[in-house]
């Protein structure tokens, strides 16, 4: 739209200064004779006033926008089969489903639970994840901007699969935060930008884990991963605000897995992080199934702080063959985020949006109210579907709506990927 506004710009000035010239050359003939009487029109009263009091300026509107989050993805080698059933790996019909959900976010953001084999280093699978570099690209083209990628698998290839990761994301233009291939770039938060016209929103995206499953942190590269510290999250947050963030954001990969109740620890970090008036939402991870979104006081200006502490998983071969019947299930959490004139940002409200993997589909990811509406794209009949959505709904909580149309991208808003620090 608007290269076709400067387009249609630039051919009116061209047409003005045609009319212009084709005007002057035929005043150079009126002259030749006596001047026409309209020469010596003078202005009507009011279109004098009208000069001396031009209309005053329309006020700046509100910045309006969404931030969408989602579940781990976790590719099972059943995922990469099925990705790779009709010739090269190719996971964008897996991700199809919700491709009218992510296009229509203004900032989405998921979680990369597993690195990318380093290269030339053969792809694997549980328990010790090297996955196919594919995934990423498809990401990107869905519309995603970026992701946390501290995990308890973050050191599954070591520190080569860290930059593997961290590699492939920055040649598909993809945010990351939560690893890093260097110290400085371990302590930079991923910045997006929110711009309009007339404004520019800026966000802070920390991410951290509890863990790495036992696999010991390199005493060479200790920044390698972010181990959850609420402290130095609050002063990463401080920095960034100080920097010029707007915003921050915070994923957090923690709690037990296969257990709808966050523990004491997820609790007490997301306490901490809404009493620093910091954080503005806190997005979790981990356990493999949904978990209750809900708004804790505190929060930046006391206007609260809303945690997703669990979305379960987003593109998994879990089920209830091997794991919680809840593993095959996602929350797809949208936060709207409204910025008035002159005023800082203010996450007003969240909403939850259950998803599911259709296995034997080839693994392909529904939202259920979509899939309820349509249920012969799929293998799952309807009473499987709200089945599925009602185990979500049944831990999700009541705080926060559901949601069953996607959301529409802000009018006159583009988001901008600002690289973090560059390895050296």
């Amino acid at each position: 739209m608007n290269r076709t506004a400067k387009v249609g710009l630039a051919a009116l000035v061209a047409a003005l200064m045609a009319v212009g010239g084709g005007y002057g050359a035929g005043a150079a003939i009126h002259h030749v004779g006596t001047l026409p009487d309209a020469v010596t029109a003078t202005a009507q009263p009011h279109v004098v006033a009208d000069k001396k009091h031009p209309p005053k300026p329309a006020p700046p509107k509100p910045v309006e926008f969404t931030i969408v989050g989602v579940g781990d993805v976790l590719l099972h080698e059943p995922v990469n089969r099925s990705a790779g059933r009709a010739g090269p790996l190719d996971y964008s019909p897996l991700l199809a489903g919700l491709d009218p959900w992510i296009r229509g976010a203004d900032l989405a953001i998921c979680n990369f639970e597993t690195p990318v084999a380093p290269p030339g280093q053969a792809v694997t699978t549980y328990p010790v994840f090297g996955i196919p570099a594919q995934i990423v690209t498809d990401l990107a083209d869905q519309g995603w901007d970026g992701c946390s990628t501290a995990s308890n698998h973050t050191l599954d290839r070591g520190v080569a699969g860290v930059t593997a990761t961290l590699d492939t994301f920055d040649v598909a233009h993809l945010g990351h935060v939560g690893s890093g291939r260097t110290e400085a770039e371990a302590n930079s938060p991923q910045i997006y930008q929110i711009v309009r016209k007339d404004r520019t929103i800026t966000i802070a995206h920390i991410a951290m884990a509890y863990g790495t499953n036992g696999i010991p942190i390199p005493a060479s590269a200790p920044w390698a991963v972010n181990i959850i510290d609420t402290d130095w999250a609050i002063g990463q947050a401080v920095a960034a605000r100080q920097a010029g963030a707007d915003m921050v954001v915070v994923s957090m990969h923690d709690g037990v897995e296969y257990q709808a109740t966050p523990t004491q620890e997820q609790l007490s970090s997301a306490q901490a992080l809404a009493e620093s008036g910091q954080v503005d939402l806190v997005i979790g991870h981990h356990v493999h199934v949904p978990q209750p979104i809900v708004k804790l006081d505190g929060g930046p200006r006391g206007e609260g702080m809303w945690v997703a502490y669990g979305l379960g998983n987003f593109l998994s071969n879990q089920s209830s063959a091997c794991c919680a019947a809840a593993t095959s299930n996602g929350i797809l959490m949208t936060a709207t985020v409204i910025a008035q004139p002159g005023q800082p940002p203010q996450v007003t409200g969240v909403t939850w949006t259950a998803t599911t993997v259709d296995i034997k589909a080839g693994h392909r990811i529904r939202v259920i109210s979509d899939a309820i509406n349509e249920p012969g794209a799929g293998t799952l009949s309807v009473a499987q579907l709200q089945a599925r959505r009602d185990l979500v709904a049944g831990v999700v909580g009541d705080v926060a709506p559901e949601r069953t149309s996607p959301p529409t991208p802000a009018p006159g808003v583009t988001v901008t990927v600002v690289p973090r620090e560059t390895p050296q």
